[in-house]
């Protein structure tokens, strides 16, 4: 069933986020920003963390999660050791949570519509993965350019 692909494809990608934070030389670089780079790596990464934890912890497996969005943008000079932490956490929320979808709410209306319309539950969890990964990618590129 496609999620358990879903779980392993998260899990696998979320691990990866916390290599990327791990590998930041100079943990003070996790939260640089230079010229056109509006978002810090730190930032990012809760970002990702509240987006999952909102959109399939909270409403999907109704984990109590309240997200702060303005939080995730402005909040800085949080250690790599909570971050990866918080990284973690998600980890563990989003795969019980995948664990607990059926066959039949994949394929029913998302309860919300963040995209600004309508949309199977199936169809947003491959949103939000896609959305973890271009995150992914900016974080792993700016640790490469910023963290010298």
């Amino acid at each position: 069933m496609i999620t358990n692909h879903l779980q392993s494809l998260f899990s696998r990608d979320l691990t990866k986020l916390k290599t990327e934070i791990e590998s930041y030389q100079n943990e003070e670089n996790i939260w640089k920003t230079d010229k056109n780079i509006s978002n810090s790596a730190g930032n990012l990464c809760l970002h990702l963390v509240g987006n999952l934890n909102h959109y399939i912890g909270m409403t999907l497996g109704n984990s109590g999660y309240i997200r702060n969005r303005e939080l995730e943008f402005s909040l800085k000079d949080i250690s790599s050791v909570k971050l990866i932490q918080q990284v973690e956490k998600t980890i563990e929320t989003v795969t019980l949570t995948l664990e607990n979808v059926s066959k039949e709410e994949l394929q029913k209306e998302y309860p919300s519509e963040p995209l600004g319309y309508p949309m199977t539950t199936e169809y947003f969890l491959i949103h939000l993965f896609g959305h973890l990964n271009y995150h992914l990618g900016q974080i792993n590129y700016h640790r490469r350019l910023l963290d010298l």
